[in-house]
């Protein structure tokens, strides 16, 4: 019996992201070290004569982004690229400055909005080229190829990487403030949607010491969301609420028989208030520019330090 050819990837926009699994830094010449670009990851389906951008969900994003419709120019034959789609402020990715990009949906304001602060897609890998899925091919001849089909322009740049030195290169991620770094193996194949340990986020995180002031309860009394606040001019303000399932019975005991919010709440939830006292440390990748965490993760309660002596910190 005759089998039915595959479906050709390019034409059936079937690829999807390879994942990254999250490690400390490292050095290794087995692997190149990348800055992690705070970006929307996208694969760029790049034709003769038209541009189309998947993002990770598998979501047509290339209406959202117009400045972005001519990347092919820049390509010297039919390619996937992978990488991300970033918008720069000051010689540095702006996340904040895309997201909002992101969830336009008027034409005009996305037109205007490109023109203000145009995006740049990032490559740092090809999957396909001029007819052929190069996904069983290693890592750096990946790159070879990558390097030699693409014309960089303002539009279309290519990731840079280094060779052994992640220590180093994550320390000055760190320092300049930057999202961290990716680490991947030399001789690694990709491996669509899946996560494997050839291919390593390292993140830069922060850490901060925060008020608990209450908390969601679920319907069996234990605890959904955290409230926590920080102290500015004397008062406690909100800062984060996070989801966590630490030192729930010791946090559930100082909750006990303090009916009144020590601060402004802005969730409509029944809130269990508590008497400012007990501080956790939060872990997050940095702050919004109202002042809010982003991607905060409760680490637990710190022993060494109550409310009052945050209030004098200040």
């Amino acid at each position: 019996m005759k089998q039915t050819p595959a479906p050709d990837p390019f034409a059936a926009r079937s690829f999807a992201p390879m994942l990254f699994r999250e490690s400390e830094p490292f050095d290794s010449g087995d692997y190149i070290f990348e800055l992690k670009l705070d970006g929307i990851r996208s694969l760029a389906y790049l034709d003769i004569d038209k541009t189309v951008l998947i993002n990770k969900r598998g979501k047509d994003v290339t209406a959202n982004y117009p400045e972005l419709s001519s990347l092919h120019a820049g390509c010297r034959g039919k390619a996937v690229l992978d990488g991300e789609i970033v918008v720069f402020k000051d010689g540095k990715p702006d996340f904040f400055r895309l997201q909002r990009r992101s969830l336009l949906s008027d034409r005009l304001k996305i037109m205007l909005t490109a023109a203000a602060h145009p995006a740049t897609f990032a490559a740092f890998d090809i999957l396909y080229w001029q007819g052929e899925t190069l996904t069983e091919k290693p890592l750096l001849e990946r790159k070879r190829l990558l390097e030699s089909a693409i014309t960089e322009n303002n539009r279309l740049v290519l990731s840079r990487y280094i060779e052994e030195k992640g220590v180093a290169f994550f320390g000055l991620a760190k320092r300049e403030n930057l999202e961290g770094i990716v680490a991947k193996e030399k001789n690694s194949r990709y491996y669509p949607g899946a996560r494997r340990d050839v291919w390593l986020k390292i993140k830069v995180y922060r850490e901060e010491d925060l008020v608990i002031c209450g908390y969601a309860p679920k319907e069996n009394g234990s605890i959904k969301d955290l409230i926590l606040a920080d102290y500015v001019n004397g008062e406690l303000r909100i800062r984060t609420k996070i989801n966590t399932t630490k030192d729930q019975k010791i946090i559930r005991e100082f909750a006990a028989a303090f009916p009144a919010p020590p601060v402004d709440s802005v969730y409509g939830e029944d809130i269990v208030w508590m008497r400012p006292y007990l501080v956790g440390t939060v872990r997050y990748m940095m702050k919004t520019k109202s002042g809010g965490l982003r991607q905060p993760v409760f680490k637990g309660i710190n022993t060494d330090k109550v409310a009052s002596d945050l209030l004098a910190a200040k």
